[in-house]
């Protein structure tokens, strides 16, 4: 039994948000030092009180409507976030709720920014074991609520939003090859080192990043990563014809693709319009690039993100 993807969906609140925009709420910045060490241009910002399960769902409700399946008929729906609307329920039980979808398993998966591979490998799992037959995957992020808005470092990088695909049991190979991994001693370089406490924040509530040590670490995993699960497919890099990279920094998604060998012509790129929206970055690029016709039925795309933890993961499947 394998899993095939028939299905993707994304979601961005409101309006782009320009990096002149950001200078003009008093962050100490300006567009060109944004762009050139980033390569982003602008991202989208949930307006307050607008959450992670509400940005999912619309995501999820695109994703249904392409792959033809009503939410009734899901039996499987992991959420991968990081902010979460509530410590519990699960933003994935809220997103069933509003779907109408009862009984089906649901639950969160928090890998950061490598979650949405997490999801997805956990996911296909599930239906090559021949539990469970129709899943939907939903990365959600409402990242603006954990940033310091006076730390240009980290709060210029970041945005909303939400991506989704449905997979489903076939007896031909859709999702080829997974692999996922972690490095719990590498926790210190990208955190958010703060927790509720007898009702009280304590710690850090803020994203924390030492951007010169993610850089390195991801460049590397994500090349490795990349070569594994080709690996295990019985392919080579050249032989894929889409890279989605986790959309964090232009210079790791350009220095990951030099290292794997892959041109910029084979890399979805939307880092520049969406920001880093973390476990929402990879199925957001997705989204796009199924729906503007760049990625066709019979393609080979290779996913992969990495993130806090530190995570890493990705997937091979042939759409």
């Amino acid at each position: 039994m394998y899993s095939r993807l028939i299905g993707t969906g994304s979601f961005l609140p409101g309006n782009p948000v320009s990096n002149a925009d950001l200078a003009g709420r008093g962050i100490d910045t300006n567009d060109d030092w944004i762009v050139t060490r980033t390569g982003i241009r602008s991202r989208h910002l949930a307006a307050p009180g607008v959450t992670s399960s509400e940005l999912g769902l619309e995501a999820a409700r695109r994703a249904l409507d392409m792959a033809g399946v009503d939410a009734a008929d899901l039996d499987l729906i992991i959420v991968a976030t990081s902010t979460p609307d509530f410590i519990f329920p699960s933003t994935a039980c809220l997103i069933q709720g509003k779907l109408g979808n009862k009984g089906a398993t649901a639950f969160d998966v928090q890998a950061v920014c490598a979650g949405f591979a997490y999801a997805l490998g956990i996911a296909d799992k599930f239906i090559a074991s021949g539990s469970h037959k129709k899943a939907l995957v939903i990365g959600a992020e409402v990242f603006s609520r954990i940033l310091d808005w006076q730390d240009r470092g980290t709060c210029v990088l970041f945005g909303d939003g939400a991506g989704a695909i449905v997979l489903e049991a076939s007896d031909k190979p859709g999702i080829l090859a997974t692999a996922l991994h972690a490095d719990g001693s590498q926790s210190g370089i990208l955190n958010v080192p703060g927790q509720i406490c007898g009702g009280q924040v304590t710690g850090d509530p803020f994203l924390r990043m030492d951007g010169q040590a993610v850089f390195k670490f991801a460049v590397r995993v994500l090349s490795e990563v990349a070569e594994e699960v080709c690996a295990a497919a019985g392919l080579s890099t050249a032989e894929v014809d889409w890279l989605i990279p986790h959309q964090a920094n232009i210079r790791i998604i350009e220095a990951t693709g030099k290292k794997l060998g892959v041109d910029r012509g084979r890399i979805i790129v939307t880092v520049d319009r969406h920001g880093n929206t973390s476990a929402a970055s990879v199925p957001l690029a997705l989204d796009e690039a199924v729906r503007d016709g760049r990625i066709r039925r019979g393609q080979k795309v290779l996913v992969e993100g990495v993130g806090g933890g530190f995570t890493w993961g990705a997937a091979l499947f042939e759409f």
